[in-house]
């Protein structure tokens, strides 16, 4: 499991465990969970998708767990969600700088989110923003006007924005990640740099089609194992999207990095564009 060994790996998506139950992670979403099989989901909304959910057991320095299963499959950074009374967070933010980046989840429902960006930025200094549009309460649409002030902030601070876009796993609304909807927010917005996560199905065909009309939108792997990472954004990648589609894995929420990278080993990208996948794209976005 070493075929990345020399090159640069940055995971655009993985978690740092706080204690052995994760459920709490899903909290926000339960307002939205209408049958009963969701609500009852011991470890995940979308549990129903992931068959082999990992387990990290308990350990008495949870980031130093994350480090050493990052180094078993040479990732050399990855970027975690943050949240500012998460101790463990800050904690890696300021102790292991060299291999944790941040992005900033956010929810327009919240009063003045775009100036807490900003707060958070100067003192931590998050690489990102990120959002799930369908899994807040009240939902909002990609394009709806309350996400303008984010996407300002986003510009003004020069950060990318990843957001979620396709059909949600949990059994929740999928209208506010309509991929359509991007094209007016690339449009309004021509200097924000806009990322798409979660897979985009089943728009993948258009999600490449605005990527070629967009200079400032890109494309994540997030949350699928790469033996299903979509044709479509395989043959971009290989093609005219080297530089707009980067790694993301799902570790732990629903992957383990044994499973993605037994698969990444196997993935029919082109071998001048694997490098730029797996991390120089991200490296250059994220300006590390």
């Amino acid at each position: 499991m070493a075929f990345n060994k020399d090159i640069l790996t940055i995971d655009l998506m993985l978690g740092i465990p706080e204690q052995e139950d994760r459920s709490d992670w899903y909290k926000f979403m339960e307002p939205l969970l209408r049958d009963e099989e969701s609500r009852s989901m011991f470890k995940m909304p979308a549990q129903y998708m992931f068959k082999e959910i990992p387990e990290t057991g308990s350990h008495d320095d949870f980031i130093q767990f994350t480090i050493n299963e990052m180094d078993r499959y040479f990732i050399n950074m990855a970027m975690v969600g943050f949240h500012e009374k998460s101790d463990i967070k800050i904690k890696a933010a300021k102790n292991h700088a060299d291999r944790f980046i941040f992005d900033l989840p956010i929810n327009p429902n919240i009063k003045d989110e775009a100036i807490n960006i900003k707060r958070i930025y100067e003192t931590y200094g998050i690489k990102a923003v990120s959002a799930f549009p369908s899994g807040m309460h009240p939902q909002i649409p990609i394009n709806d006007q309350k996400w303008h002030p984010i996407y300002k902030m986003c510009i003004e601070l020069d950060i990318p924005f990843f957001c979620c876009v396709g059909v949600p796993g949990p059994r929740i609304p999928m209208a506010p990640q309509k991929v359509e909807l991007i094209d007016e927010v690339c449009w309004y917005f021509p200097d924000l740099k806009f990322v798409m996560r979660h897979g985009a199905e089943p728009w993948t065909a258009l999600a490449c089609k605005l990527m070629l009309k967009y200079p400032n939108l890109y494309y994540s792997t997030s949350a699928f194992s790469p033996k299903h990472y979509p044709e479509d954004i395989l043959h971009f990648a290989n093609t005219r999207g080297k530089e707009k589609v980067m790694y993301a894995g799902y570790y732990p929420m629903g992957l383990s990095l044994k499973k993605i990278f037994t698969e990444l080993e196997h993935l029919p990208l082109k071998k001048e564009v694997l490098p730029r996948f797996l991390g120089e794209n991200a490296k250059k976005l994220l300006k590390l």
